[in-house]
């Protein structure tokens, strides 16, 4: 492929880099719902005022002189109990739906978010805390619960309730209506108080420390068998208590700032408070002959009620800001751009391993792949060997397009895998890592994953040439076992079962990272042999005698370069800094590498 057939590759790339959608894109497809959700808890506010009226009518009509209409009196008793009726009826629709609504966005968010995350560069996860990530698919998608399913209720209600008493006790009375209002103006004065900068840098604090936690619980619980191998316990212990410490302190920092607003607002919002205000101005008015005395009766029902949404509005106004900043992370990760795929994917020819002068940092700031040229021919195995943090992970995570270079290309047969399409590169290169992780499916499924349409009896093939057949069969329920409810794996199992996995899908390009790091020594034999069959293209990171002696090529990468590479005995003549790294690393090792390669040559061993 030319420099011009290169530049045209990663032009036909498509990306999408920009933000995440708003949340009122991501609700736009259940608007309608979301309105008959808040139209209906309208008309069941309203409605619920009709009780109040109507006691405050039957006491206004009971202290006026003169004789009672029996009349006027069942009519405002059968209004408020038809008010009382359609609240509930209203207000139970209303949180029917809200939660069903509440469901379906949850899942369709969950959704999007498996869909982005299904698409993103498996390289992106690799530098995101697991407890975070799962903080965001399941806390914070969580969090929508209130703003939903609750605070369209209790935000209406703290909007028409007051709205409508309002309008009907300026009828009765201007003067006491405004002095009613003196409590809620109180507590409104009091919300910018909660709202400073500080106070919203805490709310982002509180919401960081609860993903560190997250985090280091994931981290101990998914390292316990090493933690307790090496006595590590209490270290890894007291990195959760420091993270509980350092939660605990934002927490209380935060309580202490919103502790006194929060409590001017409570005290200015309670029916004590509130009695006194309008007794206070009504016995002034009454006194003064400005106002009947019956005319008090509604401002004492009424501007208790006038009080307790506004002290709702305060609790989903919380929520509100839960579910916002909620919504800003999950916008987060709906806006990590996808894996660029080509608008016309090109077909490899052959299936060569190419990597010309590639670079790569995963920052503008640290290079970790210097200028890297290398090529895998097809059916040979190519050991990757270096110090660590020399960059040998990192560029075989180049061939399954984990990251993209940020200089130079990777090609297979010929074409940049950026022109390659993602699907006709997954079945063409499969990969092997040490970490391996198996999904909470069957056995079989676990196998399969690349195959998902594959037969029983090629995945029992599979898992026979990866030497877990039998071990398979001692499962509960043999290859319907499902990992981690019915049965669990030990490390050298769940390798096997990957590298089953990998034999199934059979592509022509394997990479594998120590894929047998757990296994014992025959296992680890029967399982190279049967790696080392037919004509696939193997590319290694190596830390065993037994890789180095079975490559065909071994290439030793210092800070991001190549140093040395050719044939195992070759670099061990040359004395270099292949033979000395390697003596370094383990002499006896070094001096049954060149036996091994004496004998190779048909010389005799030392």
């Amino acid at each position: 492929m030319t420099t011009t057939e290169l530049a045209e590759a990663r032009q036909t790339t498509t990306t999408d880099a920009k933000p995440g959608p708003g949340l009122a894109k991501l609700l736009r497809p259940h608007l309608w719902t979301f309105a008959a959700v808040v139209l209906f808890q309208i008309v069941g506010a309203v409605a619920g005022l009709a009780p109040l009226l109507a006691v405050v009518e039957l006491g206004r009509t009971f202290l006026s002189p003169g004789p009672v209409d029996p009349g006027h009196v069942w009519f405002t008793v059968t209004v408020g109990a038809i008010g009382l009726f359609v609240r509930l009826l209203f207000t139970a629709a209303s949180s029917g739906i809200g939660h069903l609504l509440d469901d379906r966005v949850q899942l369709a968010f969950r959704r999007r978010l498996a869909e982005r995350l299904g698409r993103v560069p498996i390289g992106w996860f690799s530098q995101r805390r697991t407890g975070e990530l799962a903080k965001v698919v399941g806390d914070d998608v969580g969090a929508m619960h209130p703003f939903i399913a609750h605070s369209p209720g209790e935000l209406v209600a703290a909007f028409v309730v007051p709205l409508v008493s309002l309008v009907y006790l300026f009828t009765v009375d201007w003067r006491l209506t405004l002095i009613t209002l003196i409590p809620v103006v109180l507590a409104i004065a009091l919300v910018p108080l909660m709202m400073t900068p500080a106070r919203l840098r805490e709310q982002k604090d509180f919401d960081s420390a609860m993903g560190r936690i997250s985090s280091s619980v994931v981290e101990f619980v998914q390292g316990i068998a090493v933690v307790k191998a090496f006595n590590g316990s209490g270290r890894a212990h007291r990195k959760f208590v420091t993270a509980v410490d350092g939660f605990v302190d934002i927490f209380y920092r935060m309580v202490r700032g919103l502790s006194r607003p929060a409590a001017g607002m409570q005290l200015a919002l309670s029916p004590p408070f509130v009695l006194v205000v309008v007794l206070t101005g009504g016995t002034a008015l009454i006194t003064n002959g400005a106002m009947a005395a019956a005319d008090l009766l509604p401002f004492l029902l009424l501007g208790l009620g006038l009080t307790a949404p506004v002290a709702a509005l305060g609790h989903g106004f919380d929520e509100l800001q839960a579910a916002r900043r909620a919504v800003g992370r999950i916008r987060d990760v709906l806006g990590v751009p996808s894996l660029p795929e080509p608008t016309q994917p090109v077909a490899p020819r052959g299936h060569r391993v190419e990597l010309r002068d590639v670079r790569f940092g995963y920052s503008d700031d640290q290079e970790v792949l210097r200028g890297i040229d290398l090529v895998l021919e097809p059916g040979t195995v190519t050991a990757i060997v270096g110090p660590s943090g020399s960059g040998k992970s990192t560029l075989v995570q180049l061939l399954p397009r984990f990251f993209d270079p940020t200089h130079g290309a990777v090609l297979l047969g010929g074409v940049d895998l950026r022109g390659l399409g993602s699907q006709r590169l997954y079945r063409t290169v499969s990969f092997v890592f040490q970490d391996v992780r198996l999904l909470r499916a069957s056995v079989a499924d676990n196998i399969a994953l690349a195959v998902p349409h594959a037969d029983r009896a090629d995945v029992e093939r599979a898992a026979r040439l990866a030497n877990v057949h039998d071990r398979i069969l001692e499962l509960p329920r043999g290859y319907d076992t499902v990992i981690g409810d019915e049965a669990g794996l030990s490390g050298g199992e769940a390798q096997r079962i990957a590298i089953a996995r990998a034999l199934l899908a059979d592509t022509p390009v394997l990479v594998l990272d120590e894929a047998t790091a757990f296994a014992d020594p025959q296992t680890e034999q029967a399982v190279r042999n049967t790696l080392a069959e037919g004509e696939r293209t193997m590319l290694v990171i190596a830390h065993r005698l037994e890789t180095i002696v079975d490559a065909d090529t071994v290439v030793l990468l210092e800070n991001g370069s190549i140093v040395e590479r050719g044939a195992p005995s070759e670099l061990l003549r040359r004395e270099g800094k292949f033979a000395a790294f390697w003596q370094s690393r383990s002499p006896v090792l070094a001096d049954e590498l060149e036996d091994h390669s004496a004998v190779m040559r048909g010389d005799e061993p030392r």
